[in-house]
Order: C-alpha cells, then sequence, then structure tokens
C-alpha cells in the first residue's frame, strides 16, 4: 500500500508513491490527542493530520483540554502528540485527561496507538517524557503500541512538523501491516 504525503510548502518526498494506493474495508481513522504548551504539538498534529487524510485515511485532531477516558470507545486508532513541560510533566492541557486515566484505569486493552512525543535534549533527565508518561500509562492500561516512541529534540534543529510527517509516514505503513493481518 503506498501513501501520498505532502512535505511543508505541498511538494511530494521522493519515498511517496504519487499513485493514491487502493484502500480495503479494513481501514481504521485516526484520532491524534494533543497535549501542548505553547502549540507547537498542535502544529505537528495538524501537519500529520493532512498527511493521514492525504492517504484517503479519516483523521482528526483532539486537543485534550476537555477530553476524558470515554475519548478511547472511538473507532480506530490513536496517536498522541505531546510536548514536555516542567519537570517532564505532561502539558496542562493534558493533565487532567492524563490524571483521570490513571485514577479511572479503564481496560483500554482494545487500544493501538503511536507516540510523537517533543522535548528538548539539553534537560536530559526529562526529555520527552510528556509522551514516555502517556506511553507507561497507556501500557499500564493494557493498550498496545504500534511501532517505537519517536522523540523530536527542540535542540536538533529540524522541523518539528516535517519530522512529525516523515515519522507518521512510518507509522501508517505499520498499522497497515497490523490491518493486513486482520483483514
Amino acid at each position: 500500500m503506498t501513501y501520498n504525503i505532502l512535505v511543508a510548502g505541498g511538494e511530494m518526498p521522493p519515498f511517496a508513491n504519487r499513485q493514491a494506493g487502493t484502500r480495503t474495508s479494513h481501514v481504521n481513522p485516526v484520532t491524534i490527542l494533543v497535549g501542548t504548551m505553547t502549540g507547537t504539538a498542535e502544529l505537528v498534529a495538524n501537519d500529520m493530520r493532512d498527511a493521514i487524510a492525504a492517504t484517503g485515511r479519516e483523521a482528526e485532531v483532539l486537543p485534550m483540554d476537555d477530553l476524558d477516558p470515554s475519548v478511547f470507545l472511538r473507532p480506530g486508532v490513536f496517536v498522541i502528540c505531546s510536548s514536555t513541560y516542567g519537570q517532564g510533566d505532561v502539558p496542562d492541557n493534558a493533565l487532567k485527561f492524563y490524571e483521570r486515566l490513571g485514577q479511572e484505569a479503564p481496560d483500554l486493552g482494545h487500544v493501538r496507538y503511536g507516540i510523537f512525543a517533543l522535548g528538548d535534549r539539553t534537560y536530559t533527565d526529562t526529555f520527552c517524557h510528556g509522551g514516555k508518561r502517556f506511553d507507561e500509562l497507556l501500557t499500564k492500561l493494557s493498550a498496545t503500541r504500534l511501532g517505537e516512541v519517536m522523540r523530536h529534540d527542540a535542540s536538533a534543529g529540524t522541523v518539528p512538523e516535517a519530522v512529525g510527517i516523515e515519522w507518521i509516514q512510518s507509522w501508517l505503513d505499520a498499522l497497515v501491516t497490523v490491518e493486513a493481518k486482520a483483514a
């Protein structure tokens, strides 16, 4: 299966096939849950949503501000796109959601997810811990992570939106493999 992923500026990256792939009935929509302080994680999530939508797959971005654990009853798969704040904490807009997940501890055995964590490696002890905390909690609640956690380093000089688009491509490839096996 191939994807049409546009990078910033509307250019087609060299790895993307310019012909849209055929979709099956086993394609899951993607919900991107966003935890952010300054808006960078939301910018990344919006670009990932657009890249996902360019493949013909449904995608939606939901800021974590007013979410509760019932969001995981939605059909499809999830991406957590979260920055890190303070001493390795989840962002303020995600804190209530994170705490409710921990307190209510729903069984998320049906949930498949990916993590795009944003941080700054100059804070070595807490680098990308916002995303890491979500990953640990979701794992504890029996959710299944697809792929590795992507850790974007703000001090690396890379554009987080471009890195997000590149990462979502490989994450979607892993998702397609899982969907094909389930078909």
